[in-house]
């Protein structure tokens, strides 16, 4: 590494470009100042991936033209990096060069870097910044004795060790392509989710399901008749879900318990936006004592999140699925295991725990101000509406199980996919592996 420079991050910035803003207060927004899109998309926490370079390019709120003007300062740009300086410190993100936004404005405590692309390729920042061993020095320097903060100054400061740009680009080109290899599938399993949504709704919320002569039972006059949930086919009946299924909670874990190395154990973090369960290492929080059999997972169980940190309730009630990795699987308190005991499938219960209906449900009868909470028993008083036999059920459990088949393999890969970078991560950023020039 003797050739490798040894600089801070302000001698990199793009000097043509408000290249390192932000502060504790960021574009301090408030609700009133927000828009119906289109506008300026508004960068927030639910952006970032922790421990990932991936940039959500969704799931904003917007403000005028006229406000982001206002924002100057305050605006990031395709290929900026992007920072979090308050709770969850340190994470990045950066803004993909070909975003179908031109700019964004950076919302509460997130600050900005535009690099110069002729000192260092930006990728490579993004990476350094991700590393194991420079996540924990901004952890260690952190300012702020309750929350823990990352600032501007602290920013400019930070120290960076660079190799050439020709070898920047080069790690940088590794590294980029295997996230890209996970952000496809990521893609991939979020479009077989959105279809299996779809038809689940298609045939059991708007009871379009395909009627003796092959069409649409609802839209082609079927009769319908009045319930408590409004109107359904004739011959459907309206239960409470408990009447099918049974919510086992999980084991009280203490912190003390965890450990580095033993069975993973399934938290609220491990948990998706989404609905479906994420097992990245930064995530999952590990058990290697004895327990009782009770709190095993099996290949397939289905677990619901009885709680949500979130105020927006974005988890609160997700449904996942065990992966089938060879790995021994453990119930967390506030999740729940999904025990069936009626005629119901899985994929149908997974379908249902991600309708709006649903997710409403639970939200606006969780409990508690600072951490949202529902029961088995709540969940179990939902609504919902069944044909009179099987059918309609197996048919959805035949049609959607190769989607799920698909989502599992690519979720496989996924994870066998970011342990390859986070394995080479930390060696390639150190300059223990070094590319050799072609």
């Amino acid at each position: 590494m003797s050739e490798w420079k040894h600089l801070k991050i302000g001698d990199l910035v793009n000097p043509e470009k408000h290249s390192c803003v932000g502060g504790p207060f960021g574009s301090n927004l408030i609700s009133e100042d927000y828009i119906d899109a289109p506008g300026i998309p508004v960068i927030r926490g639910n952006n970032f991936v922790l421990g990932s370079r991936y940039f959500y390019d969704k799931g904003f709120v917007f403000v005028s033209e006229e406000k982001a003007d206002s924002l100057f300062q305050n605006t990031a740009y395709p290929g900026d990096l992007v920072f979090t300086q308050r709770g969850t410190i340190g994470n990045v993100a950066l803004i993909p060069n070909d975003s179908k936004f031109p700019k964004y404005i950076l919302s509460q405590n997130l600050m900005k870097l535009s690099v110069d692309s002729e000192k260092a390729d930006q990728r490579f920042i993004c990476y350094y910044f991700l590393s194991p061993k420079v996540q924990q020095i901004i952890t260690r320097n952190s300012v702020g004795s309750t929350i823990p903060g990352f600032n501007l100054t602290q920013l400019r400061d930070f120290p960076v060790s660079l190799p050439s740009l020709k070898e920047q680009t080069e790690i940088a080109d590794i590294l980029f392509g295997l996230d890209r290899k996970i952000e496809n599938l990521r893609k991939q399993n979020e479009t077989l989710e959105a279809i299996a949504q779809t038809l689940f709704k298609h045939w059991f919320v708007d009871f379009e399901f395909l009627n003796e002569d092959g069409k649409p039972y609802k839209s082609s006059g079927g009769e319908m008749v009045r319930s408590e949930l409004g109107e359904i086919p004739a011959g459907w009946r309206v239960g409470r879900l408990g009447e099918y299924i049974d919510i086992q909670h999980g084991y009280s874990f203490r912190s003390e318990d965890f450990s580095e190395e033993g069975n993973p154990v399934v938290r609220m973090g491990n948990f998706l936006n989404g609905g479906g369960l994420d097992f990245h290492q930064d995530k999952t929080k590990f058990f290697s004592g004895e327990i009782n059999e009770r709190f095993l997972l099996n290949h397939g169980d289905l677990v619901v999140a009885l709680s949500d940190i979130t105020q927006n309730g974005i988890i609160l009630g997700n449904p996942g699925f065990i992966p089938s990795d060879g790995k021994q699987y453990l119930l967390n308190q506030r999740v729940g295991k999904v025990k069936i005991q009626g005629t119901i499938n899985k994929l149908y219960l997974y379908c249902l725990m991600k309708t709006t209906q649903y997710k409403s449900w639970l939200k606006n009868s969780a409990n508690s101000t600072t951490v949202l909470n529902t029961s088995p028993s709540r969940i179990g008083e939902l609504l919902i509406s069944l044909p009179p036999n099987l059918n309609l059920l197996n048919e959805l459990q035949n049609t959607l199980s190769p989607l799920f088949k698909k989502i599992e393999s690519n979720v496989f890969n996924i994870q066998t996919l970011t342990k390859t970078r986070d394995v080479l991560l930390p060696k390639l950023m150190s300059g223990k592996l070094r590319i050799t020039a072609s």
